[in-house]
């Protein structure tokens, strides 16, 4: 199944304010852009509004204000199903499941139909691959209870990359990691990224490990998102 959409832009916000009060807004963003194949990396305070504004692009928060397009998808319509992948913060991993349970729910999002009773061959095929990228094969079957931190953010990545999705938002998805487990990460995210171009936006407090990874960084402060690096033209952020 391809995991292509028509059209150059992933995620498209116009006018849009964030938050959970419209009389206490968290940020209002006039226009922001992402192609697809592109990286966006989003820094800032704690407490500002960067998880909100991940969620309200993934459509688990409406905005209070403005127009959102994701993947071709105007919201309030979804995009179509395993499009969208999201590594929230709290990960939202099945504990007494086994890592490669929790790995098959991506994949069967975009192998198998929604009433589907079993999972396909692809979806188990993937499924083994993300494990194997994120270097948890001899965790393969122990239940997520038993993994570390790190581990878990691991697997909880592995996840989203099985889904295949066009665009993936990650929320501090590197944190717990040692340098050389990071690193590894890093590579099998942003190779996916450039192979099936696929966007991605992250949020990352480390602004040196952001710049890394990114196309392009901007820090959310004072209610706005700043460019960070001006001179990186990939993305479009219009304030």
């Amino acid at each position: 199944m391809s995991t292509k959409v028509t059209g150059d832009i992933a995620v498209s916000l116009e006018g849009v304010t964030i938050g959970y009060d419209k009389k206490a807004p968290l940020a209002k963003i006039p226009s922001l852009r992402i192609k697809n194949g592109e990286i966006l990396a989003i820094a800032g305070p704690s407490g500002i509004g960067k998880s909100t504004l991940l969620k309200t692009i993934a459509g688990l928060v409406p905005p209070l204000a403005g127009k959102i397009e994701v993947c071709g998808a105007r919201a309030p319509s979804k995009p179509y199903r395993g499009q969208l992948g999201y590594i929230p913060q709290r990960l939202g991993l099945i504990r007494h499941a086994s890592v490669f349970h929790n790995v098959l729910i991506g994949s069967r999002a975009r192998f198998c139909g929604p009433i589907d009773l079993f999972a396909s061959k692809e979806a188990k095929e993937w499924a083994k691959r993300s494990i194997i990228q994120m270097g948890l094969e001899d965790k393969t079957w122990e239940p997520i209870r038993r993994l570390s931190g790190g581990q878990q953010r691991r697997v909880a990545t592995a996840r989203t990359l099985a889904q295949r999705p066009n665009l993936i938002l990650a929320d501090e998805f590197l944190s717990e990691l040692d340098e050389e487990t990071m690193l590894n990460v890093i590579q099998a995210v942003v190779e996916y990224s450039r192979e099936e171009a696929a966007a991605i936006v992250l949020i990352e407090h480390d602004i040196g490990r952001a710049r890394r990874i990114a196309d392009r960084l901007v820090v959310m402060d004072d209610g706005r998102l700043n460019p960070f690096l001006s001179e990186t033209k990939t993305m479009e952020v219009r304030m």
